[in-house]
């Protein structure tokens, strides 16, 4: 009696030393060096992209249609930084831990994650990418359209 209870918890100690560590192993943990560097890459320039290839060459198609609604808004050159994730493995697999996100492309407004290329592709659709691109001073706000006639018209 006194063995099988001693098996008995035996395997749930065993079962808990090795289920908990394996999950935890799982997950990369960033250092603090590396947690700050990217930090002070996305809060470099107003508007952070990293993406699959350079601007110029995409090499993919959510990266490519990033690129293109940023250059919808308006969004100037000196205001956006991108960074080819597919040059630094390293970098790719910090960043999905740094932002919690596992996919490429991925935003960032002023240091801020905004998020990949169809929470992009939602907010330019609705009108949230303008305003928020906007109230960060990213882009010029819209002129106001003149409510009234024409002069000279009643």
């Amino acid at each position: 009696m006194l063995r099988a209870a001693l098996r008995a918890s035996h395997s749930t100690i065993r079962t808990g030393l090795f289920s908990a560590p394996s999950v935890s192993l799982a997950r990369r943990y960033l250092s603090q060096d590396t947690r700050a560097k990217i930090q002070d890459a996305v809060s470099s320039t107003p508007v952070v992209l990293f993406m699959k290839g350079t601007p110029d060459a995409p090499q993919c198609g959510f990266s490519r249609a990033a690129i293109q609604v940023l250059d919808i808004q308006g969004v100037a050159p000196e205001k956006l930084k991108t960074f080819n994730i597919l040059e630094d493995t390293e970098l790719r697999s910090a960043m999905k831990e740094f932002s919690e996100w596992p996919t490429f492309p991925q935003i960032y407004v002023n240091g801020e994650f905004v998020g990949g290329c169809d929470i992009l592709l939602s907010m330019h659709q609705s009108g949230e990418l303008e305003e928020l691109l906007e109230k960060n001073n990213v882009i010029p706000p819209a002129e106001s359209q003149p409510s009234s006639s024409p002069s000279g018209s009643s």
